[in-house]
């Protein structure tokens, strides 16, 4: 009662600042709610754009690195089925052959090749010879998914700094120097997609991962700036933010918002091009398709806190370290 009196004297008394402050008011409601109804429309209505734009069923190549299981094997599969041959790359060479017999079974008119390289070992001849073999096939996808992480959650003082060099060398330099392989090509053809899978520890840095943190991050920024500039030759990159998915990485088991492989690429192939969970939260060229993981990035960025968000990974972290540490003991 008495917020009400106070609101009929402010609008008698200062009429004019009174109503300025409802046109405010009624502005930030609407830009509130274009926002959400934009993110949900994205999320579960709009469809992407479509994979033939990038030489679905025209002879294209899709490139994969980390292709022998978990998310990485799931693309393969998923842009086989789309119409592209599939171009596996990943260091164990019997897997890749297990994943290109699977497609080859499955869709037998894609073509499949393989090759082995270590990105941890920022090798220039494994480079070069990568290189060879991707120079005369017309490449329509590149999906940067090659990713590593520390064994354990740790404090940085902690970590081996092998497992530092690693994480640095798969997730930075992997993603620099096959991306520096194969965009040549596509400015040329002016035509590609460039997906660099990410992770949420990108945008909200992860304690007792921090060099993993610190790597999304760069694939995040350099995401976005190389997408600005391959733009105008017809080029698409894109940032996909990503929670926790079913692999050997995240060590978790599926649930509402940990989605299995298949689920989570379906939904990033089915939405390129739109931002969904990422609309509007200052990141241009990246997109949360997931729905799970889109309410939860915008949900982040309305309350647009991250301290908050820094404070429970760090929890969390201290929790999994925790039972890693169990786990282990609990074996010897």
């Amino acid at each position: 009662m008495a917020i009400l009196k106070f609101i009929q004297a402010a609008a008698y008394e200062c009429p004019k600042t009174f109503a300025l402050l409802l046109v405010i008011g009624a502005v930030k409601l609407s830009l509130a709610i274009f926002r959400l109804a934009s993110v949900l429309l994205q999320t579960f209505v709009l469809p992407g754009t479509d994979l033939k734009t990038f030489g679905a069923r025209q002879g294209a190549w899709a490139v994969v690195t980390g292709a022998s299981d978990g998310i990485g094997k799931e693309f393969s599969l998923q842009l086989a089925k789309a119409g592209f041959n599939i171009f596996l790359v990943a260091r164990n060479k019997a897997k890749l052959e297990s994943v290109a017999a699977e497609i080859q079974n499955n869709y037998p008119t894609v073509s499949t090749r393989v090759h082995t390289i270590d990105f941890s070992l920022d090798d220039d001849a494994a480079y070069a010879a990568l290189a060879a073999a991707l120079r005369n096939l017309e490449i329509g996808v590149l999906v940067n998914n090659a990713g590593t992480n520390q064994s354990i959650p740790a404090y940085f003082f902690d970590v081996p700094p092998e497992e530092i060099k690693n994480t640095v060398s798969v997730n930075v330099n992997g993603t620099l120097r096959v991306t520096h392989i194969v965009l040549p090509g596509m400015t040329q053809r002016k035509r590609g997609l460039i997906l660099n899978i990410g992770s949420f520890a990108g945008a909200i840095p992860t304690p007792l991962g921090a060099t993993y943190a610190g790597t999304k991050a760069f694939v995040a920024a350099f995401s976005t700036a190389l997408a600005e500039e391959v733009q105008q030759h017809n080029v698409v990159v894109e940032h996909v933010n990503t929670y926790f998915v079913v692999s050997k990485l995240s060590r978790r088991t599926a649930s509402t918002v940990i989605p299995t492989p298949a689920a989570y690429v379906r939904s990033v192939l089915a939405k390129v091009g739109l931002p969904c969970g990422a609309a509007h939260s200052g990141r241009p060229h990246t997109s949360t398709p997931y729905w799970t993981h889109a309410l939860l990035d915008y949900m982040v960025s309305v309350i647009g806190i991250p301290i908050l968000f820094i404070r429970q990974a760090h929890k969390i972290s201290l929790q999994r370290r925790k039972e890693r540490l169990e786990q282990e003991s609990k074996a010897k």
